[in-house]
């Protein structure tokens, strides 16, 4: 997979933050979506406290390490996947986090079976598709158009 592509694609869809700032749910998060967590520097997460921008590119490579680490457990084949597949997992996987994507049984159906359309259609059949509505639109169309 090109992690370059998908480093670009996560900022894009997440934007880059320089200060901590509360997330949909109201989690503090700043920098590409990093949640601020016991044990970062930046606990509890004060709204409005400045994140260096080395911090942030810190924050994101662990977070990128986990978010793959994450997909070989939950899609043991996720390396054999085609591309595009792999960088809407990852995506999805950033954005929820292994226990949250888990839950879509469905999808993981659907691309074992690599039944791309069906796999799209339990991406729709979400909370998390109305959340997110361009991200995830966009995320089901690229399932959807995999040949």
């Amino acid at each position: 997979m090109n992690v370059d592509e998908l480093r670009e694609e996560l900022e894009i869809d997440e934007g880059v933050r320089y200060h901590v700032y509360l997330d949909h749910l109201g989690y503090p998060t700043f920098g590409i979506g990093h949640l601020v967590i016991e044990g970062d520097p930046e606990y509890p997460g004060e709204e409005g406290e400045p994140v260096s921008p080395d911090r942030v590119k810190e924050a994101f490579e662990s977070d990128l390490e986990t978010v793959l680490s994450d997909c070989n457990i939950l899609y043991p084949d996720f390396d054999d996947l085609p591309e595009d597949v792999q960088h809407i997992i990852a995506n999805m996987m950033f954005n929820m986090g292994r226990p949250r994507l888990s839950k879509f049984v469905g999808m993981k159906r659907g691309v074992d079976k690599r039944d791309w359309d069906a796999a799209a259609d339990e991406m729709v059949d979400r909370n998390w598709y109305r959340q997110v509505n361009n991200r995830a639109s966009r995320l089901v169309a690229r399932m959807r158009d995999v040949s």
